[in-house]
């Protein structure tokens, strides 16, 4: 029979991560409500890992240094359990430590911008790795032994992992991530300076608090399914599903706030998201290239896309986009008739020219493309045309 002396007393989970919260506030500047409120879940699930079927990342990222992105992987550092810093750690060392039964590592990737950047090398085996390490059920598959005594041993892979860089990140990390977009601190914002031989206790503490919430609430969590606010589906349902549950366990207001969280987090990647490389062509070709045409010589179609402001196709690794990159971007996708997508004869005034139809374009652009925009944007005063 348990001894009630030595049971500890409930812990009231919502003023846990009040405090967990102004933790961060105390030393982080965060670009948005939504973003505290993240971040503070992210925290406490990674106490709970073993209660979900998949692992958000939580990605801090800012265009600029000095933006705040290490101090804030170093709060939550204190915050988390087994916390691993990793700078330009091989893949082969990342998932032999989280294989090594010694309990998963939380993993902080610091710098991310030198693994994934545009002047990083070939780094699939770690972006191999962090994929895989999304799901619970995520190995990495490595022959081990001596020439022909060689076996393939899987090593699991899930584990937490926050990361912070310049820049952006390979889309199949960042549709894993919650993005906290961090910039620098303008001179009305202040914090409190972070000391790690005084501050960082005061953070143990609280992780030693959120470990023993985590296991009073993981009756609650295990085999729950938070409700996702309207229009939060897929992979974004996916990175939410651990946060909101983590919400739904502590109550107070924090269900609510962490929905709202959501909503405006899941709407910003999306408006930062432009898709990949050829989800982009084929936008860019419905909404400003085949606009009101049925065809159009290529000729045609590579000047317009190379005419196009914020847009990558004049400056595609230091050349425009030509014809021979647009046919096998474009061969990627299918037709209604499940056929590649290629160019066709075009008549022209006295001449034949290969083009793009928009009857071979429709089935991709209902497949991949966003939706088009509802309405043109309105005429600058003073430029309607007249008659």
């Amino acid at each position: 029979m348990t001894d009630p002396a030595t049971t500890p007393a409930p812990t009231d989970g919502a003023a846990l991560l009040d405090e967990v919260e102004a933790f961060h506030r105390r030393f982080n500047v965060f670009p948005t409500e939504a973003a505290f409120v993240a971040v503070a879940l992210w925290d406490a699930h990674a106490h709970l890992l073993d209660c979900f079927d998949s692992t958000p990342r939580i990605a801090f990222l800012s265009p600029e240094p000095g933006s705040g992105k290490t101090r804030a992987l170093e709060i939550v550092e204190t915050l988390v359990p087994q916390p691993m810093t990793a700078v330009n750690a091989s893949a082969a060392a990342l998932f032999r430590s989280v294989s090594s039964g010694n309990g998963k590592p939380t993993i902080l990737f610091d710098e991310i911008d030198t693994v994934f950047g545009p002047k990083a090398g070939d780094n699939e085996e770690l972006r191999g790795f962090l994929n895989a390490g999304h799901r619970r059920t995520g190995v990495t598959y490595r022959c081990i032994g001596d020439g022909g005594q060689q076996t393939v041993q899987a090593f699991p892979s899930y584990c937490a992992v926050a990361v912070a860089g310049l820049g952006s990140l390979p889309d199949t990390i960042m549709s894993r991530a919650v993005v906290i977009r961090m910039r620098r601190r303008a001179r009305n914002e202040q914090v409190e300076p972070f000391r790690a031989r005084v501050h960082e206790a005061e953070g143990h503490k609280l992780r030693d608090r959120l470990a023993t919430w985590a296991e009073q609430a993981r009756a609650s969590i295990v085999g729950a399914w938070p409700d996702m606010p309207d229009g939060v589906t897929d992979r974004p349902a996916d990175v939410w599903e651990p946060l909101l549950a983590i919400a739904d366990a502590a109550g107070g207001d924090w269900p609510e706030r962490a929905r709202a969280a959501c909503v405006t987090l899941v709407t910003a990647s999306r408006a930062n998201d432009k898709g990949s490389t050829g989800v982009r062509l084929l936008t860019d070709l419905r909404d400003h290239v085949l606009t009101g045409i049925d065809r159009l010589p290529t000729v045609a179609i590579l000047d317009r896309l190379n005419a196009l402001d914020d847009a990558p196709w004049a400056d595609l690794q230091g050349k425009p986009l030509d014809n021979r990159r647009l046919s096998k971007m474009l061969a990627e996708y299918m037709t209604a008739d499940n056929e590649p997508i290629a160019s066709r004869n075009i008549k022209t005034a006295g001449s034949v020219l290969k083009g793009y139809y928009s009857a071979d374009l429709w089935d991709a652009w209902a497949r991949y493309c966003p939706p088009p925009p509802e309405s043109p944007l309105p005429p600058l005063p003073g430029t309607e045309n007249t008659v």
